[in-house]
């Protein structure tokens, strides 16, 4: 399978060493230097994988963010932020506008390869091809789709990811640690913050009613 990685930065440096260490695990990489232009590149290239600066001219990487998870076709694209920025208020701004994954500045080319290598390993695995069906909503888990009431609701993978997670066993109680460990990948730091706020996306997207809180416990999934 070609891998596609889109980087967005608009640094030229970073964008010149970023590409030479993907290039040489065998990626095909295409560049911007802002988010105009990463998400005409996006749409003609449908990378697997779109690193996305935060702080650039013209449009914000939030806001490229937001405008790339309303196409369809870059569905489902995983998109991590490459920022400086380490205030928890950047990483919860972040993920609610609909990004995967956080990095910051520096960038070690070591961990930054093997977290690549590892969202890219999960793409290739994919997942399976069970749908989840309840009474009014169809989880495709192969094709991430989600179609609720005949209608297509388009998830950012993480919430999508989560969504699976609890409607494949309604009823269960799955802890945030439970969440952590089957949604996100085991290097990665994430705070009882990020998952809440993924969980709180979700519910505004297929309604307040199918994932209920269990009080210092955490969620599960109810028809």
């Amino acid at each position: 399978m070609e891998k596609r990685i889109l980087i967005v930065d608009d640094e030229k440096d970073i964008l010149e060493f970023l590409s030479y260490n993907l290039k040489k695990e065998g990626y095909k990489v295409v560049t911007a230097q802002n988010g105009v232009k990463a998400i005409k590149e996006a749409r003609k290239f449908k990378p697997h994988i779109i690193v996305l600066d935060v702080m650039m001219p013209i449009m914000d990487g939030y806001e490229t963010c937001r405008q790339l998870r309303q196409y369809v076709e870059l569905k489902e694209s995983i998109i991590i932020f490459l920022t400086a920025k380490s205030e928890e208020y950047s990483e919860i701004e972040g993920f609610e506008s609909g990004a995967d994954d956080y990095i910051t500045k520096p960038i070690k080319p070591k961990s930054f390869i093997s977290r690549i290598n590892a969202f890219m390993r999960r793409i290739d695995l994919g997942k399976d091809s069970e749908v989840i069906t309840t009474k009014d909503m169809i989880i495709d888990r192969e094709k991430y789709h989600v179609k609720k009431d005949g209608q297509t609701i388009i998830l950012p993978r993480k919430e999508f990811e989560i969504l699976s997670l609890l409607a494949s066993t309604p009823q269960q109680v799955f802890s945030r640690s439970d969440i952590f460990k089957n949604v996100w990948d085991n290097n990665i730091v994430v705070g009882d913050r990020t998952i809440d706020v993924h969980i709180r996306k979700l519910r505004e997207k297929i309604g307040e009613d199918y994932i209920k809180t269990v009080k210092g416990v955490g969620y599960k999934f109810e028809e």
